[in-house]
């Protein structure tokens, strides 16, 4: 619901806005390459061909895939904990579906949005540098401290945060994620 909620608000943001009024959102898009799996929000081109980078989209095609996450996770819900990098059953993590190629195979950018529900912004940096130092060191295949977050900016008034990562992909380019944290005041 938080998704959707959001995808409703970027739309009629992107509508009003002078120069954003090319980009549509939408909802659990196919993956381009993976077309079994779901992307919870992806950016398009609304109407008419957008190029980006030297390439051209039509609405049809995904700009930007965004992958979405609260932390922490729903209570009770028999989810793993640290589910914004990793899952321990199956490729559920965040960081982990782009690191694999599940989602966002076909791009070499995407996003991740976090829905902070509790806790602030610096608890879940630490908790979740401290979950990707322990892949690395544990030896898990493909992480390294490379993974980290960097920090670009946070305004804890306007309950915003913003990072950037680089992951290595096996067969495939890096690929850069920018992590959007939302303050949830509930």
């Amino acid at each position: 619901m938080l998704t959707s909620q959001l995808c409703a608000h970027l739309n009629s943001a992107a509508r009003k806005t002078p120069g954003w009024d090319c980009l549509q959102f939408r909802v659990e898009e196919a993956d381009e390459t993976h077309v079994s799996r779901k992307i919870d929000l992806v950016a398009a081109a609304a109407g008419d061909a957008l190029i980006v980078q030297g390439r051209s989209y039509s609405d049809f095609e995904t700009i930007l895939p965004i992958e979405c996450k609260r932390l922490p996770i729903p209570v009770g819900s028999g989810r793993d904990e640290r589910e914004y990098v990793v899952t321990r059953v199956g490729v559920g993590g965040g960081i982990q579906r782009y690191k694999e190629g599940k989602h966002g195979a076909a791009h070499v950018r995407a996003a991740l949005i976090a829905y902070v529900q509790e806790q602030s912004f610096d608890h879940w940096l630490a908790l979740i540098s401290g979950w990707i130092h322990d892949l690395h060191t544990s030896g898990t295949p493909g992480w390294s401290v490379a993974d980290a977050l960097v920090t670009h900016g946070q305004d804890p008034t306007a309950g915003i945060a913003v990072h950037e990562s680089v992951h290595s992909r096996n067969s495939l380019p890096s690929i850069h994620l920018r992590h959007l944290w939302v303050k949830m005041t509930l």
